[in-house]
């Protein structure tokens, strides 16, 4: 084990060796998001200087729920009012909702029940009425997702500064820049700051992004894939035209049934792991790992 290159991109390695982005997300439904404005740190929860114990308590609670966890941010760095904005998202594929408030003490945040939330009720926090454009800044974590990440930042804080924040890490590094969108769970990867007005404004139409659109996380990476590769199939680009019915997987491949427009489509993805392709996939890594595939093998329209 060697230290890591300080000059070494990963994003820049990623984008060179033509990988895809599609099926990439981290897959996870339950999302916890609060605002902290910072400095995070490379490990956010246990680095940022949040009350004593809680960023701990954070993670213990991301584990039984099985949620993802993040401190957020706007550009500025200054708050975004009086108190800490908190956000409860839950990534369900046909009906995602989000809840938020403002809290007094950072503390209160323990307060938030994410089991009643990933049951299909509330977190106690009032409903939410939009979405949440989240790209990861956090040159802590990884140089690249400052590098690309801050420009991003910046372009949608003037286009959609409600909608906006820096957020703390979600995945994917080697894609900078990233963005997630709440509640719907939807990952973009390589923007930069035209290509995110552009897809922030496609996605306030209903509208997703086929190019940059890294994959839905309520779904398995190879799911994501296979919902990827049937919309480019169709041309359907509606957020709301595909629809999984069904999936399962064995000996690499990964068959996923969607309804798109009253028919049913299978759609049949390999998935691979070759050791051969083995590199160094973050700014920081200390050892090559094989980079993730999924090939398309079918698509086929049920009769």
């Amino acid at each position: 084990m060697t230290a890591a290159d300080p000059a070494f991109r990963c994003a820049a390695a990623s984008l060179l060796r033509d990988e895809p982005v599609a099926g990439t997300a981290t897959h996870v439904r339950t999302w916890l998001v609060l605002e902290h404005t910072g400095p995070w740190g490379n490990d956010a929860l246990l680095d940022a200087r949040l009350p004593e114990g809680l960023g701990a308590e954070l993670k213990k609670r991301a584990r039984t729920h099985r949620a993802k966890v993040l401190l957020v941010r706007r550009f500025s760095s200054k708050p975004a009012g009086a108190g800490v904005r908190v956000f409860a998202a839950y990534a369900d594929p046909v009906r995602p909702r989000i809840e938020s408030a403002t809290l007094s003490d950072p503390r209160e945040v323990l307060d938030v029940d994410l089991g009643a939330l990933r049951a299909g009720g509330s977190s106690g926090l009032a409903a939410h009425d939009g979405s949440l454009f989240c790209v990861c800044t956090n040159g802590r974590h990884d140089v690249c997702c400052a590098e690309k990440g801050r420009p991003v930042a910046k372009a949608l804080d003037q286009a959609h500064p409600e909608e906006t924040w820096e957020v703390s890490h979600i995945g994917g590094d080697r894609f900078a820049a990233n963005m997630v969108v709440l509640p719907h769970g939807l990952y973009y990867g390589r923007l930069d700051p035209a290509s995110a007005i552009s897809v922030a404004g496609s996605h306030l139409a209903g509208e997703l992004d086929l190019d940059h659109l890294r994959g839905r996380a309520s779904h398995p990476m190879a799911v994501q894939a296979a919902e990827i590769f049937l919309r480019r199939d169709l041309g359907a680009t509606r957020e709301d035209a595909v629809l999984l019915d069904r999936r399962s997987a064995g000996d690499g491949l990964t068959s996923a049934t969607f309804t798109v427009a009253g028919a049913a489509y299978d759609v049949v993805v390999r998935s691979t792991t070759d050791p051969a392709t083995a590199t160094q996939l973050t700014c920081k890594a200390l050892r090559p790992n094989p980079v993730p595939t999924h090939e398309l093998v079918s698509v086929s329209r049920r009769s």
